[in-house]
């Protein structure tokens, strides 16, 4: 028996039938040359023989009694590989196209809470004679980089599949746990709660202090570009969902990415941010419904220790301002670039005051009523949005990765929209390339319009390489900043001293308002 802690309960309780709440991801796959085998059997049985290998695939859920406290994971001693692992076969002609629309049926419905929350499906019937493999596991068990530590379990990193010895079978116990047995469990798990959230009292106490002490305020006045924490803007993003989803994928060099943030001392993050910035910014102007206020992303950011490989959620989300409100993409690049440094400095200042794992009599149907009120009444519609979209970015392995044998040509993440964000974009790196996956409610934005963003991403990067990196002038000591008189207004120049090396880590982030440049280069255009 294991608790769940409660960040991971958490993704149970707030699942509904039109929000799923598993994380996927969709692999194209080359066969080796001359194969004449069964792939889906050849699959399976290399997934049956690696089920002792990561717990998330062999342990199933137990509820507390009136669901007074989050339940508990225990073992399966009987898992059926031949549910979990399926087969299905793409009509003709086998397109992306169609390979997407079936990974969005596929992620759309709901896992089976009675046995282990995973499923994965062999796809047949792909153009070139390719194969597809989709895999989705609920969120409750892996974040994102847990699913890299469960994908490195059941990947090779050559075309020959690692051995892994059987393990003891166990001695076969009762079916589900005993009332008496589970309301102990739940005891014993509030009173550990408890006393880790007292842990961690004097901790939180010190972060908060030293944050209030840095300049609590003045961050908080920053977050999300302007004074005070004021809501995002209501965009077609912002509504409530249904079960049903659309998905696109696209991939892009990792090496011209990081050249674009090297030219600009950036990271590979903030210019990831930056593309979807100048994407959504385009997409919805093509539509006439861009906001006169910047766009705000929900990022998640992990908050796993270096070494941790548990198969649990450690993890937490900041606001970021996408600067939509900018014409100019160098100067939306940086003023992307200084709201993430802002809400990272200010989470680097309290991450000792996160928890986890806190104790909540009734959680369970708390969270789950609410939930479901918080959906079928439609508030989504009509409360201010926290955010507009949630941009994740996930790093991969930097080597080929083979399934039985086949070598895995892609890794497209298949995230969650929920009420309030039908649109997810989530990022991982493969190789050499960095492969998107755009999930989004399918009444939101339909199929072809996702391909739509799919294609301003693409322009966007292209916008993006063709920035001219800031040539840094001993004659002269001034640089020149950007300056938008008005939202969405053109961008004059200005002068600014310059601070002998190194960028600011602020900047405003409205159109109305002065973006400083970097200090150490002169801005070409």
């Amino acid at each position: 028996m294991e608790h769940l802690s409660s960040l991971d309960a958490s993704f149970l309780h707030l699942e509904t039938p039109e929000t799923p709440m598993h994380v996927g991801s969709l692999h194209v796959l080359e066969l080796p040359e001359r194969y004449r085998g069964d792939f889906y059997e050849d699959v399976k049985a290399q997934l049956a023989s690696r089920l002792h290998v990561a717990r998330v695939l062999h342990r199933k859920l137990a509820s507390m009694p009136f669901e007074l406290a989050d339940p508990v994971w225990i073992e399966d001693e009987d898992i059926d590989i031949d549910y979990h692992v399926r087969r299905v076969v793409l009509p003709k002609p086998g397109t992306m196209t169609q390979l997407e629309a079936l990974a969005a049926r596929l992620h759309s419905s709901l896992l089976d809470r009675s046995r282990p929350l995973w499923e994965a499906y062999v796809i047949e019937g792909l153009q070139d004679g390719r194969v597809a493999y989709y895999s989705k596991v609920h969120h409750s068990g892996v974040d994102g980089k847990a699913g890299v530590e469960l994908a490195s379990a059941l990947f090779d990193t050559t075309p020959e599949p690692r051995v892994f010895e059987a393990p003891v079978r166990p001695r076969r116990g009762q079916y589900q746990l005993g009332v008496t047995e589970m309301l102990e469990a739940s005891l014993r798990n509030a009173a550990s709660q408890y006393a880790k959230l007292a842990r961690m009292l004097p901790e939180a106490a010190r972060a908060l202090g030293e944050a209030a002490g840095e300049g609590l305020r003045a961050a908080g006045t920053r977050m999300l570009g302007g004074p005070g924490l004021k809501s995002a803007p209501k965009t077609i993003f912002n509504t409530s969902i249904t079960n049903q989803r659309s998905f696109a994928t696209l991939s892009m060099s990792l090496a011209d990415l990081k050249q674009v943030a090297k030219r600009n001392e950036a990271t590979l993050n903030d210019v990831v941010m930056a593309l979807c910035s100048t994407a959504l910014r385009n997409f919805l102007e093509e539509r006439g419904s861009l906001p006169p206020e910047p766009l705000v992303a929900a990022v998640p950011v992990s908050l796993r220790e270096k070494g941790d490989k548990s198969m649990n959620n450690q993890v937490t989300m900041i606001l970021v301002s996408l600067a939509t409100d900018i014409d100019d993409p160098a100067a939306r690049l940086r003023a992307v670039r200084a709201s993430s440094d802002e809400f990272k400095g200010f989470l680097s200042r309290i991450k000792g005051a996160i928890s986890t794992d806190f104790p909540l009599t009734g959680s369970p149907w708390i969270m789950s009523g609410l939930a479901t009120l918080y959906g079928r009444s439609n508030l989504a519609d009509r409360l201010p949005a926290a955010a507009n979209v949630v941009i994740s970015n996930v790093p991969g392995a930097p080597i080929s990765l083979y399934l039985a044998g086949a070598r895995m040509l892609n890794y497209f993440p298949v995230s969650i929209p929920y009420h309030g964000n039908a649109l997810n974009i989530t990022v991982q790196s493969h190789v050499g390339s960095l492969d998107f996956g755009l999930i989004a409610c399918r009444r939101a934005l339909p199929q072809s319009e996702l391909h739509s963003l799919a294609k301003h991403l693409k322009r966007a990067f292209e916008e993006l390489r063709g920035i001219q990196p800031q040539l840094e002038s001993a004659q002269h000591p001034a640089a020149t900043a950007p300056t938008v008189a008005a939202a969405g207004g053109k961008p004059k120049a200005t002068r600014s001293g310059k601070s002998g090396g190194g960028r600011r880590a602020s900047a405003e982030v409205r159109g109305a308002r002065r973006h400083p440049a970097d200090t150490t280069a002169q801005r070409n255009r």
